[in-house]
């Protein structure tokens, strides 16, 4: 939001400076984001007088000017067609730097053609305060010698840029400024009563509301007879401070009105009207072109003005371009309504629509401005375009005003350790416009029609210690815990910390990718309920919420092999959506790798695969406390990952922890990846709550100074046995002596069965006192029958 230092005085009387007037906005909690000052900007400049323009004696197009300056008689020559004798310029002297050209003029004075010139003479659009660059700047010669520019130019007034916070609407106009600004200080504030417009002759324009809960208030008036010429020079100053090109009286008083009270108005042109005007729902296959020449299709939830035609604007966005007024225009409708924040940001959001009305009304409008603010307009026409006022046409009535708010004074220093006496309590809220009803402890307060903010008592003790300065707050120190400080991240915040790092050790690389990806796209990793899809994306492609986090990865490896980084290896820690339940939300971890081939004087190292991914999963588990043979091998169970070179990850029969290996080359060809892709997705829901441990300190290393036992042993299994049920029978034999188990081989061919395979493996005895060799094949005949009874395996000869 910009305003001017002048404009703010309309609404303010005070004598604070500007760096008063700054210190008093931080202190109220406007934050100034940028001031230009046009005198500091133009200091270097300053008013001229040509006395003589000679032709140049080697340049058709050159003059030989002799012009007094603050710095004595100086010879420029310029290239103006408008230098002449007599007329009253503006003086830039050598070393100025000239914004509009952006070049520093020499310090030392230059020959053009011959001739030395000793300085230069601007145009207003070459000192960025216009846009005429025609010729140089043609000044009032009433005006005296060596008058700074800015002062010459009517730009001695600063421009104040603050940013508007989402609960403080009242900001969007220069009063709701002034009003805080006094509240806090910085001067009185001055009151507008805005004139009832009575008007001569009843409005010929009908309105009626089709659509109350979209626009409950809609008033309206018609002049007639109205000159729509330029607007008056102080308000075309004023909008052109603001960045705001003036068109036309009736824009310009709209756009005004809408800086100054925070109050948008839209002006119809009422010859182009036709019936009456309505505020609806939008119809399925209607479109708008709108005053910015663009078509835009209509939803049927958006709020449409519209005449017996059809649509002819937007409410609360934008208005359409068949009803726009023109430098023709004689008599105009005035639309001054109130519509749903809610839906006016929905519809713009829809239409990708960005306007000064949208930005205000979806922040929400003072209700109670609707006919002041036309009023308002009403009489700045008529008095710089003339014409006969119509009596305001009215139809619905403004929302409810919000609920009284109980406000305990006691709160102020409970809350904040401020001691402000009551008197002084009483006299900001009236500042603010809080009507109060004293009841003793409790205050009954009712805010303005503009703060829809204020609920609650611990609001209004924020209102008060801004307004007396967050710099007044005592300091005090925290008082110390009691019993110690205790860990404040929970167990899955925990678990996730630990997945993080471990990854980032191993290589990883974390990313973080859009919670949604295309419908598409999630067919291809789970369900597509419409439960889970996104009523307003943010794009067309981002419409689904994720069933899983390695689509994203995939595509993201895939962006970085297009930008030269192949070999990608990203991790993502988040939620995926597997319907819109309360239990239907998974915390995952995922990872993926597009392996590459890498060249290495001492030969390529073997490639990243389904074994390096179950690696990396088992890291992770072992890392969260879930040793790995604790879990079951199983197919997987998910269509998108390769079903001869992927597994799922089980704890029992029902219950599926992860999933890893290969992605399914189908599915990389419909994300448009180059494959392979290796990775898993680990479901930290899934895993089970460890036992807590009386400490986390490791127990001491026990060593045995007995020789660890290696014995080889070789099973004849089914095909579809994995090796690490095999593994886990083994070692369950006997825990206490068997300490390792090791698959070495895996062999299927000759003198095998064909729907067999042989599983050999090494298994590491570490006894703690010495055994006979009938103790070890007792153990032998043990792991044997274990095995046998686990997955049916026969040991081999």
């Amino acid at each position: 939001m910009k305003f001017t230092l002048s404009w703010l005085s309309d609404h303010i009387a005070s004598k604070a400076t500007l760096e008063d007037i700054l210190a008093c906005m931080l202190k109220a909690g406007l934050e100034v984001e940028d001031v230009h000052d046009p005198r500091e900007t133009l200091k270097a400049f300053t008013v001229c007088k040509v006395l003589e323009a000679e032709p140049h004696p080697d340049a058709d197009k050159l003059r030989v000017c002799k012009v007094e300056t603050v710095d004595g008689m100086k010879q420029i020559v310029c290239g103006a067609p408008n230098a002449r004798a007599g007329m009253t310029a503006i003086y830039a002297p050598l070393g100025t730097w000239i914004p509009g050209l952006d070049f520093a003029l020499d310090k030392k004075p230059r020959k053009i053609r011959g001739v030395e010139s000793h300085g230069m003479m601007c145009s207003t659009k070459e000192i960025e305060a216009g846009e005429d660059h025609d010729g140089i700047a043609d000044l009032d010669a009433a005006i005296p010698l060596g008058t700074p520019a800015a002062e010459a130019l009517g730009l001695a007034d600063p421009v104040i840029d603050f940013e508007v916070t989402p609960n403080r609407p009242d900001w969007l106009g220069v009063q709701g400024i002034a009003r805080d600004l006094a509240a806090a200080g910085a001067g009185r504030f001055i009151p507008h009563d805005v004139k009832k417009i009575s008007g001569s002759f009843d409005c010929p324009v009908e309105i009626r509301l089709d659509a109350p809960e979209a626009c409950p208030m809609f008033a309206g008036a018609l002049v007639k007879g109205v000159k729509n010429g330029p607007s008056p020079d102080w308000m075309q100053q004023r909008l052109k401070a603001v960045g705001i090109q003036p068109r036309s009286l009736l824009v310009d008083v709209t756009n005004y009105v809408s800086l100054d009270r925070a109050r948008p108005l839209h002006a119809y042109d009422a010859a182009k009207l036709q019936g009456t005007v309505t505020a609806r729902l939008g119809k399925k296959g209607e479109k708008l072109v709108a005053i910015d020449g663009k078509t835009y299709d209509i939803g049927e939830e958006m709020c449409v003005i519209a005449d017996d035609s059809g649509a002819i604007g937007l409410g609360g966005v934008m208005g359409g371009e068949s009803t726009a007024v023109s430098e023709e225009t004689t008599d105009v409708f005035i639309e001054s309504a109130w519509f749903d924040p809610l839906r006016t940001a929905r519809t713009g959001r829809a239409t990708g629509i960005h306007s000064d009305a949208r930005y205000r009304f979806e922040r929400g409008v003072d209700p109670q401005s609707c006919v002041d603010g036309l009023n308002l307009a009403l009489a700045l026409i008529t008095e710089f375009g003339g014409g006969t006022v119509s009596k305001p046409n009215v139809a619905g009535m403004i929302p409810a005003r919000a609920d009284k708010v109980t406000f305990y004074p006691a709160d102020v220093d409970r809350l904040t350790g401020l001691k402000v006496k009551s008197a002084d309590m009483r006299r900001i809220l009236k500042d603010l416009e809080f009507a109060i009803e004293d009841a003793g402890e409790a205050w009954y307060l009712m805010p303005p029609s503009f703060r829809f903010d204020m609920e609650h008592s611990a609001d209004i003790v924020e209102e008060i210690a801004r307004m007396v300065g967050y710099d007044q707050l005592p300091t005090e120190s925290l008082p110390a815990p009691e019993g110690g400080i205790r860990a404040i991240t929970t167990p899955m915040q925990a678990r996730v910390r630990t997945a993080r790092r471990v990854l980032a050790a191993r290589g990883f690389l974390e990313a973080v990718t859009w919670s949604f990806m295309s419908k598409a796209n999630a067919a291809l990793f789970g369900k597509t309920p419409d439960s889970l899809t996104v009523a307003n994306p943010v794009a067309s492609d981002l419409d689904q919420m994720r069933p899983s986090i390695l689509a994203n990865l995939a595509s993201a490896a895939q962006r970085a092999a297009n930008r030269g980084e192949p070999g990608a290896r990203f991790f993502e820690a988040g939620p995926i959506y597997l319907g819109d339940g309360p239990d239907d939300q998974r915390t995952v971890v995922a990872a993926l790798v597009r392996p590459v081939s890498e060249r290495h004087w001492q030969g390529a190292p073997k490639p990243y695969d389904s074994y390096a991914a179950k690696a990396d999963l088992f890291a992770v588990l072992e890392a969260l406390g879930q040793p790995g043979d604790r879990f079951q091998v199983a197919a997987p169970s998910q269509g998108h990952w390769h079903p001869g070179q992927a597994a799922a990850l089980k704890l029992g029969p029902k219950v599926t922890v992860a999933h890893f290996g290969a992605l399914h080359p189908g599915v990389l060809k419909q994300l448009d990846v180059e494959g392979p892709a290796f990775g898993f997705e680990l479901n930290l829901n899934a895993l089970p709550v460890m036992k807590a441990k009386a400490t986390k300190t490791k127990s001491v290393l026990e060593r045995s100074d007995l020789t660890p036992i290696r014995r080889d042993l070789a099973f004849l299994v089914d095909e579809t046995v994995p090796a690490a049920d095999i593994v886990r029978f083994a070692k369950g034999a006997d825990k206490q002596l068997i300490n390792l188990v090791e698959v070495f081989d895996v062999y299927q061919g000759k003198g095998v069965p064909d729907d067999k395979k042989s599983v050999a493996f090494e298994m590491t005895i570490q006894p703690k006192e010495k055994l006979k060799d009938e103790d070890i094949q007792a153990l032998m005949d043990k792991v044997v029958a274990a095995v046998a009874k686990g997955c049916g395996g026969v040991l081999r000869g």
